[in-house]
């Protein structure tokens, strides 16, 4: 009876310890559209709703913009045709046309205020990244 109790608590254990890095990567995953830590196109819609007071029309139309971007994006990770640098491109290419389209869909007070963000997250990541200001403006 003791050899039986002793089988299955070691199998417990072991299934348990197997188990962990699936579970820990399924926490991770949650969310639409999460990568390396993004939050989910809802949660960047309602940080955007938050700071620039967007309309429900406005939301929606951010929301469908995001999902093409992500659409696109996987559509470009699954591309193994294409040379890391051309992806990397074609990525920044994407960031760039969808923060139009989203400064697109809004009014002239929401839009300056998209501009500061913009400009505050650049700084932001170039202090980061140890860059300079390279003197380009990135202002659309």
């Amino acid at each position: 009876m003791k050899k039986n109790a002793v089988r299955f608590l070691i199998v417990a254990f072991a299934l348990a310890a197997l188990s962990l890095p699936a579970l820990a990567q399924a926490g991770q995953g949650e969310g639409q559209g999460r990568h390396r830590g993004m939050p989910s196109i809802d949660e960047r819609v309602q940080r955007m709703t938050k700071a620039l007071n967007l309309s429900d029309d406005q939301q929606a139309k951010v929301k469908s913009i995001l999902e093409d971007q992500r659409t696109q994006m996987a559509s470009l990770e699954q591309d193994s045709s294409a040379s890391q640098e051309d992806r990397r491109a074609k990525f920044q290419q994407m960031h760039q046309d969808t923060q139009q389209r989203i400064r697109d869909a809004l009014n002239d007070q929401q839009k300056a205020k998209f501009d500061e963000m913009k400009a505050r997250r650049k700084a932001r990541w170039q202090k980061q990244s140890g860059q300079g200001d390279t003197g380009s403006s990135d202002k659309r």
